[in-house]
């Protein structure tokens, strides 16, 4: 139960904590309407389940291969959430957009550029991997690390199907963007507890 409420938690601050794909998602809601930002949302979902499968196949080895090189990026992963934290504590209030308007995008156009932002995005490769490691034990089994892996997917295409849905419609548009600071220190502090947390467990 532990792991699963980690992978939960650092999942949900991951996936709501601005970056590209927040952008990307904003971007084309507010100019294309709520169908593109939708299917937007589903190319990050898609995305993310790249990022799980070669992260899943490279802990396997691993473990199996060098307990003392598994255990050093345990470390770094830890040491990747506190910084990560600290960077989104001290993010600026507003998420710079560009809004530059362009041909409208297909259902398609839309879905690839979800699913190239976030397969591209170096944030989201380094939060799976420290989500890993962090969770993954020897004994853990694989269809727990599927489940792990199927719900990060799940968690981004919820929260950015969320995002469509007010980015579209600028009264809770407004809304969303005024809580964004107090939101941002919310998560960087819970960010870097786990980190330190995680990272003195071991």
């Amino acid at each position: 139960m532990t792991e699963v409420i980690a992978v939960a938690v650092i999942t949900l601050l991951a996936v709501i904590s601005p970056g590209a794909d927040f952008a990307m998602v904003v971007r084309n809601s507010y100019l294309y309407g709520r169908p593109t930002g939708l299917f937007a949302a589903a190319g990050v979902a898609a995305g993310v389940l790249v990022h799980v499968s070669y992260t899943m196949l490279g802990v396997g080895l691993l473990i199996a291969s060098s307990t003392a090189l598994f255990t050093a990026i345990k470390l770094a992963g830890a040491a990747y959430l506190v910084w990560i934290g600290i960077r989104t504590f001290r993010a600026p209030d507003t998420l710079t957009v560009d809004l530059e308007s362009k041909p409208g995008l297909s259902p398609l156009g839309a879905l690839r550029s979800g699913f190239l932002t976030n397969v591209l995005n170096p944030k989201t490769t380094l939060f799976v991997v420290s989500t890993f490691t962090q969770v993954v034990e020897p004994g853990t089994p694989a269809w727990r690390q599927v489940g792990y892996g199927l719900f990060m997917s799940a968690a981004h295409l919820v929260w950015f199907g969320a995002v469509a849905l007010f980015f579209s419609d600028s009264r809770l548009r407004d809304r969303m963007l005024k809580a964004q600071k107090a939101l941002n220190r919310a998560i960087g502090s819970v960010l870097v507890g786990l980190g330190v947390g995680l990272g003195l467990a071991r």
